[in-house]
This record gives C-alpha cells, structure tokens and sequence, in this order.
C-alpha cells in the first residue's frame, strides 16, 4: 500500500517537474532574440582626392563588416576628377578635398563634409641648408615668391649660407591640394610654378629624389601611421606664421602627425592650407546604402579619423553634415 502511495506521489512529482521543464524551455525558446536581418546591400563607387582616399578605404573595409552584401569600388585621382566623375554619374561619390565652384553647384554638387586635414609644404632632408630651414622656417610671402612670383630662386634666399638652385615641385593634375596650397596666396591651382608630377605619392617622391627640392603634401603621405613620425627623406617645411623670422615653440608641431594635427584643430595651422574634406554627390543621396554610408561616417566611423592622420569635426558640425541625409 505504501509502496504505491509513493509511486503515485514520484510520479505526480515527476509530471510537474516536466511540465516545469516544458515550460520554461518553451519561454526561453520564445524569448530569445532573433538575429536583425541586414538587408542592406548594392555597389557604392568612389573616387577622387588623394587626401581622403585612405581614410575612405578604411571606413568602407569597417562599414562591410556591419554590411556584408554592399560592396565598394574606391579610386584616388585628384579632386577634380572625383567631382567631374560625380556630376557626369559615373561615379557615386566624388571625393572633395578643395572648395566647390559655383559652376559645379549649378550642376547639381551636394556636398557633404566629413573629416578635415591640411596641405602641407615639403622639403628635402639631405637640403644644405636644413638646420637653418628648422629653425627659421620660411615666411607666407617667401613661398608666395617661390611658387607664383618666382622671385626667390635660391635657397640661401631663404635661410642658410648655401646657394643651392630652389627646384619647385607641384601637382600635374587637378588637385585639392594643388588648389588649396594656390588659396593660401590667394591664387589658382594653374597660378603655381614648377615641374607636374601626377599624384599625392608621385609628388612625396619627387621631393624625396631631389636634395634641392620645395614641394606639398596632403598630412597623410608625409607621415608614418605606426611610429606616427615623419618618413624618411622628405619633411614638412615649417611655416613661420606670426613672421618674425623664426620657429617659435607654438609653431614647432610637425615632429609628430598627432602634434601636426592637434595644432590645426586649435587653429595654430592656418586655413587655408588647412580644409575640410567631403563627399561631394550630384543632388541630395537618396539610396538607402549612400544614406547609410554617410550616417555611418559622421558617427562611428570618426572613431578612426586621428588615428589615421585626420581632424575630426566639431560635434556642432557633425550634427549640421547629418541633417542634410536626413
């Protein structure tokens, strides 16, 4: 009798239990959250600015990771054939790294801005007079005479005892750099003088071949992302801003690409040469993947910006670039 009193009572006991069991794993299979579905997808083509390129190439690698099924097709040619590519409708986005000419904003130029950097002008390590070029730097009107006037054809016009020939390096094609090194004077891109060279990386190496050489870079080809200091070879030529004939020590930031680009955020670079860069579209973006792209730029993707040689813009800023995909 007893025995089968506690048969019923296990197997009572066993049956709740189980119920039990049933339940809440039924309640733990309902509950848990399925996956979103990533249904974005398309092509996004670029290209454009030397000066934005790289940090283009990074946020696209980043922003497929969240969204597998976009996929890039991303070029460096200069400022003006991004924003040619752009309005013709060859390309998706045209990367802007100099002003927009009205004429192009007739054509439909939309521009949105992501990031800021700065032309910078270059020299040759192995120059005969560079200890007195550090120390001294070289003043607005002197490089306006180097590169427009022509006025100052020797280094020793400058700075130092040597008078080594000035060989002038410049941009062959249609360049923000180009343009916003001729803004700093005043002038136009075709306004500079010297020897063409197609190219951020083409102009670098000129300077670098040539012991006697004056040249201008965009930040990112003049220093070394990892060691974060200059390359080797070719330097940035430091501008003497305030004009009293020396490097003062709050114009001394170009030893490091950190210390480079904190000075042009507080404002100790001057502007121009220093700019912002964008995306420049023909009309306002209307493809959800473009959309994305942008938002994703102006909020996680500034993350990446100084470590790899950029300015990030003001939160004031950022928030006026989102409105106009909103």
């Amino acid at each position: 009798m007893k025995k089968a009193f506690f048969k019923q009572q296990i197997l009572i006991v066993s049956t709740v239990a189980l119920g039990l069991l049933v339940v809440v794993s039924s309640f733990v299979k309902r509950s848990a959250p399925k996956p979103p579905v990533d249904d974005l997808e398309g092509t996004i083509s670029i290209s454009g600015a030397f000066a934005l390129y790289p940090i283009t190439v990074k946020w696209a690698d980043e922003f497929k990771k969240l969204h597998p099924n976009v996929k890039f097709n991303i070029s460096a040619g200069g400022a003006g054939k991004g924003i040619t590519d752009a309005l013709s409708g060859l390309v998706d986005i045209g990367l802007a790294s100099r002003d927009i000419d009205p004429a192009e904003v007739k054509k439909g130029a939309y521009t949105i801005y992501v990031t800021k950097d700065a032309v910078v002008p270059t020299f040759n390590t192995a120059n005969p007079n560079a200890a007195e070029l550090l120390t001294k730097g070289v003043k607005k009107d002197q490089f306006l005479n180097i590169f427009v006037s022509g006025s100052i054809k020797s280094w020793k016009q400058v700075a130092g005892k040597v008078a080594a020939p000035i060989h002038v390096y410049t941009r062959s094609d249609a360049a923000g750099a180009g343009e916003t090194w001729a803004k700093y004077f005043g002038k136009k891109q075709e306004d500079l003088l010297g020897v063409g060279v197609y190219g951020d990386p083409g102009l670098a190496q000129a300077v670098k071949r040539d012991p006697t050489a004056i040249g201008y870079n965009n930040i990112a080809y003049l220093y070394d992302l990892k060691t974060r200091k200059q390359v080797a070879g070719v330097h940035a030529l430091p501008i003497d801003v305030n004009g009293n004939g020396k490097i003062d020590a709050d114009e001394n930031f170009y030893d490091t690409i950190d210390k480079l680009t904190e000075a042009i955020g507080a404002g100790k670079y001057p502007s121009p040469p220093a700019r912002n860069l964008g995306f420049l579209f023909k009309g306002k973006p209307k493809k959800k993947e473009l959309i994305e792209f942008v938002k994703y730029v102006l909020t996680t993707g500034q993350k990446d910006v100084d470590e790899n040689g950029y300015i990030a813009l003001s939160k004031i800023k950022i928030q006026e670039e989102l409105k106009k995909v909103n």
